[in-house]
């Protein structure tokens, strides 16, 4: 009998030896964290095909397989497998086949087909470019697509014929377009998406569109004889970017024809399931920085157009017919929660489910995904502050999550726990929200070191999601504020509107307001504050800087710091100056300066670092090196960060996500009061 006491008690010791070795996140663990992405369910709603995406510490790539599952949560397996990108499932009609695309051989993404009963595969495409967005037939035969078709460019510049065996340069590249470049792609080849259609059964893709303009996602019409589609096809695209419409292309004789003309941008048709009519999403243009997105319905033929959601103040994203035809499912955002509605024919709306997200690893951004069957089963991406996405079913009201990713890495992972807060702005008394995230085995007698980060957009949302870089901060020991200051999306138009012409401005006490309430709760250090964030939220960082001192360092990530030089040199010449000023820079030159950071730098005493990718085409580096350049001209104590190979979105491999938190880490700590 003492000999098995003397074993249980062996055993609780060693139990409570193993729940001490609990931790802190590390920055390696990034490369273990798991994410689902693109959940589609079947027609018949009983299995669900999901992506499965997870990283290769070896290679430094975010690497994807597909996953089968039943609804009930039974049956979770591997339908590919192997290091490689396999995504973009898509059923059949008849839940018989899916295509999706795969970079597994040749390290060249191609279409592929699948038969679900004895998962059998077959390319589909061979072709030098990748197919776009994909959709089927009604019928199954065939698949309708975009897919991008160069085009030689001509340069008037001649050269003499080099001699045989001269090894000279490369020749000068002659461009004369306005948008000839593009973050995440580099300096663009000439050339249009043009749209084409595929048997089933495999052969040569159909081209069916011709012109030297760029053509969106083709949607079948019931009958097979049609496509739909958005496109702006005027020969002002350039300089009108979102004026798109919807056209129909007649499959028979090729004629494309115009089904909406309004002003502004029309864009996602879905037929509805009689096909008689078209849902699709838009608004009338009125060059505003922030501009809800509507839902709007027509008959096939374009006449009797209506405006379901125009008393629902909310941007509605990825509409889907209800099989009845009596209404329509969407997505939204809502005060950083992102939901599933429903809005009949005649403009109610009401919520299915409302807890969507976790498709942004790396900062706490409202992004989610979901799809619905015939029968009214929902599959979703899953957020909340505790993981990264999962998987997650809804059916009458009825949530389930069918999956946990990460339960081995936070089963001995300690996190920070998040709390939502709201407060009002010192400048108007409105309502502001954000969220504190407190470092594991928070002790509030203690003073902790505190960061302000700041999203991007800046019309974009924060929201109740599980964030790597929010956490890591946390882990590291400091108490972690991020906010949706006015301009931020899910809280109607008037407030996204707030910065309209006026960005930045009245954002910054917003933000401080919000530093304030923190600093009430009495366990933040106010001789310990610091700043930084991302792309509207570098901007917005430099702002700060050049305002106050409160904070002990900065670090100022991917920003704009001169309005003057970015119109003319990000990737969207044509957009920024139309939507976000009233004029272009040389008409109204007060108005860019008064609102860059560079007019400000002479206030700076921050030590202020600058972090960009190298290959950043919509904030470019060269609007970090001048406000570094600025910043040593100053004598502040400053540093700059380059990633090499980034764009704008730095984490586009894992270890520049981790090299990004390790830098503002690096600069925090070295000027934080030791304790």
């Amino acid at each position: 009998m003492k000999y098995f006491l003397k074993i249980g008690i062996l055993l609780v010791a060693l139990q409570g030896s193993y729940a001490q070795m609990n931790s802190n996140l590390e920055l390696i663990d990034v490369f273990n964290m798991e994410y689902v992405s693109d959940p589609q369910i079947s027609p018949d709603g009983s299995k669900i095909i999901y992506v499965r995406n997870f990283k290769d510490v070896m290679t430094d790539k975010n690497l994807s397989n597909l996953w089968i599952i039943n609804f009930d949560g039974s049956g979770n397996r591997p339908l590919t497998t192997g290091n490689q990108n396999d995504f973009y499932p898509r059923w059949s009609h008849n839940g018989e086949k899916i295509i999706f695309k795969s970079n597994k051989a040749d390290n060249r993404v191609k279409l592929y087909l699948m038969w679900i009963d004895t998962k059998e595969i077959a390319p589909l495409t061979n072709s030098k470019q990748a197919p776009g967005q994909v959709t089927w037939s009604y019928d199954d035969r065939y698949l309708a697509f975009t897919m991008f078709v160069q085009k030689k460019g001509e340069s008037i510049i001649k050269l003499p014929a080099k001699p045989e065996g001269a090894k000279w340069n490369e020749p000068p590249a002659y461009i004369d377009e306005l948008n000839y470049r593009a973050d995440g792609e580099g300096y663009l080849k000439t050339g249009y998406n043009q749209i084409f259609t595929l048997s089933t059964d495999g052969g040569t893709p159909r081209q069916l569109t011709f012109t030297e303009y760029d053509h969106g996602t083709p949607q079948w019409s019931k009958n097979n004889t049609q496509l739909i589609f958005s496109a702006n096809l005027r020969e002002n695209h350039e300089l009108e970017p979102l004026n798109n419409e919807i056209y129909s292309l007649n499959l028979s004789d090729g004629k494309v024809s115009a089904i909406t003309s309004r002003f502004g941008p029309d864009f996602s048709p879905t037929v509805s399931p009689d096909g008689s009519k078209i849902a699709y999403l838009g608004f009338d243009d009125r060059f505003q920085g922030y501009q809800i997105t509507d839902l709007y319905l027509m008959d096939w033929d374009g006449s009797n157009p209506q405006n379901l959601s125009k008393d629902f103040d909310r941007d509605i994203q990825n509409p889907k017919w209800a099989s009845h035809g009596k209404g329509l499912y969407f997505q939204y955002d809502d005060e950083g929660d992102t939901k599933i509605g429903y809005i009949n024919l005649t403009g109610k709306v009401s919520t299915i489910t409302d807890t969507l997200g976790g498709l942004s690893l790396g900062r706490p951004y409202n992004a989610a995904s979901y799809t619905v069957s015939k029968n009214d089963k929902f599959a979703y991406t899953l957020g909340g502050t505790k993981h990264p996405a999962d998987l997650a079913t809804s059916y009458k009201g009825n949530d389930r999550t069918l999956t946990r990713l990460n339960a081995d890495l936070f089963s001995f992972r300690n996190l920070g726990s998040v709390e939502e807060l709201w407060w009002e702005s010192s400048f108007d008394q409105r309502k502001v929200q954000g969220w504190l995230v407190k470092p594991p085995n928070f002790d509030p007698s203690k003073k902790y070191p505190m960061i302000l980060e700041i999203h991007g957009g800046p019309f974009a949302s924060y929201g109740s999601v599980f964030s790597a870089e929010i956490q890591l901060y946390a882990a590291a020991g400091y108490v972690v504020l991020y906010t949706n200051p006015r301009g931020s999306t899910s809280y109607g138009e008037e407030f996204g509107n707030l910065i309209h012409h006026d960005y930045p401005n009245n954002d910054y006490h917003d933000l401080m307001s919000g530093v304030d309430a923190v600093l009430q709760k009495g366990f933040v250090d106010d001789k310990n504050l610091f700043v930084t964030g991302g792309s509207g939220g570098g901007v917005l960082t430099a702002w700060i800087v050049g305002k106050t001192n409160r904070f002990k360092a900065a670090v100022v990530a991917k920003p704009v710091i001169n309005w003057y030089s970015f119109v003319l040199y990000s990737d969207g010449p044509g957009f920024f100056y139309k939507y976000w000023f009233p004029n272009k820079p040389w008409e109204d030159p007060t108005n860019y300066l008064k609102r860059s950071p560079l007019t400000y730098v002479g206030n700076v005493t921050t030590p202020t670092m600058l972090l960009t990718g190298e290959e950043d085409y919509r904030t470019p580096i060269a609007e970090s090196e001048q406000f570094y350049a600025a910043l040593k001209l100053q004598e502040v104590e400053t540093a700059m960060v380059r990633i090499p190979g980034a764009s704008h979105g730095i984490a586009n491999r894992p270890s520049n996500l981790i090299a990004k938190i390790a830098s503002v880490l690096a600069w925090f700590n070295k000027y934080k009061d030791k304790e």
